[in-house]
């Protein structure tokens, strides 16, 4: 076990950490070559309609905007984390605000994986059987076996199940267990927080993911209300969601453009890290927790249509930023 792993551990440890995180999102090539939402947003002519008819009456009339704050995950947590690992010969370390990595078996050279990991100041709990573990779709655990396993581990690990939007499915891939967190009865988009959990056929868990930092209401803004989102559509401010693998996104979202109508036919909010169209600085992980809202439409092309997705602000006042950013 070590508390304070050498440099090259650490950077190891990191680079992993990282490499998992990017890994886990799907639209991240193609969003990493977009400078900004404009370059992802269809450039419809002022003379296309856009129709709203996505009912709103569920809706919450404000959403809470949320601070984060490291977790000083609990000693139950962590040695309940640490027997999940199978690494209970390393020892338990304390509670405490300091990351630490434990690995099965270290070397000063090139360190490997299995490894357990606890990153406070991110609320990240991790583990990764690395490639010693089988990952071919046909030896991955995909049916509610894998998704009972995972909740009880989620109990283990001082979850509470309510604060997880409750499923009993399971997905192909890594992680594909996925439990996102909620908050006010809303989903954290993608599972960007939450638990994440993969089993093989052995019984073995190869990897599992609990990103879980703590939120503090900073601020309750208001909705915005439809015909305010419309405007951010039509000044480029709403992000069209990529489908899974897809090669043409760029294309397509320039064709889409061409678009004589737009009908939006239903709206999702959802939280996510960061700021809506803000990046953070690099090399530094967002400070908040805002929600943010997923439109379902269909653009009309004469005789012909496509459905599609678009990622819009859902506060007032990220809409007003928008806008005035774009001189609106």
């Amino acid at each position: 076990m070590e508390k304070d792993p050498d440099r090259t551990s650490r950077r190891q440890a990191l680079v992993m950490r990282i490499v998992a995180t990017l890994a886990a999102s799907l639209a991240l090539p193609l969003f990493a070559a977009a400078a900004t939402i404009e370059d992802i947003s269809p450039h419809f002519p002022t003379n296309t309609a856009i129709i709203w008819q996505a009912p709103t009456n569920g809706l919450p009339k404000r959403f809470w905007i949320y601070k984060k704050l490291p977790r000083v995950f609990s000693a139950a947590a962590i040695s309940n984390g640490i027997v999940l690992a199978s690494l209970q010969s390393k020892g338990f370390p304390h509670p405490s605000t300091n990351h630490f990595v434990i690995w099965a078996d270290h070397t000063e050279i090139e360190p490997q994986p299995p490894y357990f990991s606890v990153f406070p100041e991110e609320g990240e709990m991790t583990y990764t059987l690395g490639d010693r573990g089988s990952h071919t779709p046909q030896d991955i655990v995909q049916d509610e076996a894998a998704v009972q396993r995972a909740w009880k581990c989620v109990s283990m690990l001082g979850v509470p199940a309510g604060d997880l939007v409750r499923t009993n499915a399971a997905s192909p891939g890594a992680g594909n267990v996925c439990l996102p967190r909620q908050i006010d009865g809303i989903p954290f988009f993608d599972a960007t927080e939450g638990f994440q959990f993969e089993l093989d056929r052995k019984g073995r868990i190869l990897n599992f993911s609990l990103q879980w930092p703590t939120l503090q209401r900073q601020e309750s803004v208001a909705t915005a209300s439809p015909q305010a989102i419309i405007s951010c559509i039509r000044a480029h401010q709403a992000a069209v969601i990529p489908a899974h693998d897809e090669q043409g996104f760029f294309r397509r979202v320039k064709e889409l453009g061409r678009a004589k109508k737009l009908t939006i036919t239903r709206i999702t909010p959802y939280y996510g890290e960061g700021i809506y169209g803000e990046d953070p600085p690099d090399n530094e992980r967002s400070k908040c927790v805002t929600p943010t809202a997923i439109l379902e439409a269909v653009a009309t092309f004469g005789t012909n249509s496509a459905s599609l997705q678009l990622s819009v602000p859902i506060l007032s006042s990220d809409v007003q930023r928008l806008l005035s950013r774009k001189g609106k």
